[in-house]
């Protein structure tokens, strides 16, 4: 993979346990405290110096808590390089950042849409290659190899993660859940049976918030990209993102059909079709913590517990607040966990950009995120007792012990893709007898992007 363009085949072919077996290490072993970022350099130059002053500009998606926990991450390094770190949120993180880099005004530094974005920068000669900027053998040291080759293109490192995730989470509220008489379902099936069991009730089963702005959508792919998983495989699910094989497959199709089972069935979630088309994502797990709970069931990735203690900072996790895995659906497929990251890269190489990305990259950076909840650390240095509760730490272990790990497959699409499939999704739950056609315009966008 360093060695050539971004190869996702490769990549998330070796997202094993044997890949991971250092991340479960760091994450299950006890480690010391953690020093200063300028004692873990992971930048040439990332020692002591005079103080850089100035400015560095970040685009990126945040706002609300996740705004807060990044200013958090950034607050030691303004104080120590004096430098001030200028930040400008966007959902439409895509459309800004594209028109930026187009018009010759991008940002110094940028939170990516995703490997497959960033691929598209850099062989457009608009990135900055990080090599001379990272010390490669303490990142190779400090970050499992699949974080590197997702950030590589051309043997050349293009970006570092500063934070991960679990995907494929389901959330309920224990209390609620058990009082109501229900069990935890094992299987696919059994997780249908009890939505329409609940529905039967004339209750809700789901909350579900496609709304993300320009992004509107994404939680819908998560969805799809789970059950891709849990019905073709992993290496299916490979094929399907680097489009080797066509949206109107049988696989592809039945993965969309099951979704709208649940997506696109108005009595299985809490507002209807149209509340779940309105209801913003980091709003939409708030239903199950309500008197009576508006629903019973969520389906978010990790990050979302800190949206809700945010909202809800009296609940207790695991006794308040819990999660189980998105659970098998047909027998035989080897369980896969899916991954996704925040993805940073530098479009001007300037001393303050280049401290700032190194700073990023760095144990103690990241360890503050950590700490605030709601993330994982790509960094293996962070250790456990870090996470602030035995849920995220849980969440952690997950990914550590995982045999098989895959990136959200969205995020690996070339932008023009991952763009039609977010807007796909919307139709498709306001209207799942169009299912045909919506594969077939969403196969004609993908075939018009030229291969790689």
């Amino acid at each position: 993979m360093p060695h050539k363009p971004l190869d996702c085949e490769a990549v998330c072919t070796v997202l094993k346990r044997r890949a991971f077996a250092a991340l479960a290490v760091v994450f299950l072993s006890g480690l010391a405290s953690l020093p200063a970022f300028v004692d873990h350099p992971i930048a040439s130059g990332a020692q002591p110096g005079p103080r850089l002053g100035g400015t560095v500009s970040v685009l990126g998606v945040w706002g609300g808590s996740e705004l807060e926990s990044f200013l958090a991450m950034v607050g030691p390094f303004e104080q120590r390089t004096g430098t001030k770190v200028e930040f400008e949120g966007t959902r439409d993180i895509n459309a800004v950042l594209t028109t930026r880099v187009r018009g010759g005004n991008p940002p110094d530094v940028a939170g990516l849409p995703g490997p497959g974005q960033l691929a598209e920068f850099a062989r457009a000669g608009k990135l900055i290659p990080l090599n001379r900027t990272m010390d490669l053998q303490a990142l190779n040291r400090q970050y499992a190899r699949e974080w590197i080759d997702l950030a590589t293109v051309g043997g050349q490192l293009y970006g570092v993660f500063i934070k991960a995730a679990v995907k494929g989470l389901i959330w309920y509220d224990p209390k609620a859940f058990h009082a109501a008489g229900y069990a935890v379902p094992r299987t696919w099936d059994e997780m249908v049976a009890l939505s329409d069991h609940i529905a039967q009730q004339g209750r809700a089963p789901w909350c579900i918030g496609l709304e993300s702005g320009a992004a509107s959508g994404w939680p819908a792919t998560d969805w799809i990209e789970n059950i891709m998983l849990r019905t073709a495989g992993p290496v299916v699910y490979t094929r399907w993102y680097r489009h080797e094989i066509a949206w109107t497959t049988p696989a592809v199709r039945r993965a969309w059909a099951l979704f709208g089972k649940i997506a696109g069935t108005p009595r299985y979630v809490y507002g209807g079709i149209q509340g779940e088309l309105a209801m913003n994502f980091g709003e939409s797990p708030f239903g199950l913590f309500t008197d009576p709970p508006g629903c019973y069931l969520h389906h978010q990735a990790s990050f979302i517990q800190d949206f809700i203690l945010k909202q809800y900072p009296a609940l207790q996790p695991i006794v308040d607040v819990n999660f189980f895995m998105f659970p098998p659906i047909d027998p035989g497929v080897p369980a896969t966990v899916e991954v996704a990251g925040d993805l940073f890269g530098m479009f001007r190489s300037t001393p303050q950009a280049r401290a700032l990305i190194a700073y990023l990259a760095t144990p103690e950076a990241q360890t503050i995120w950590v700490k605030r909840g709601g993330a994982l650390a790509p960094n293996r240095i962070v250790a456990p007792q870090d996470y602030p509760d035995p849920l995220m730490r849980q969440v952690a272990q997950i990914l550590s012990a995982a045999d098989r790990v895959r990136f959200d497959a969205s995020d690996l699409m070339p932008q023009v893709v991952n763009s039609a499939f977010l807007s796909a999704t919307l139709d498709y739950v306001q209207h799942p007898d169009r299912l045909d056609q919506i594969l077939a315009k969403l196969e004609q966008v993908a075939a018009g992007v030229p291969k790689r």
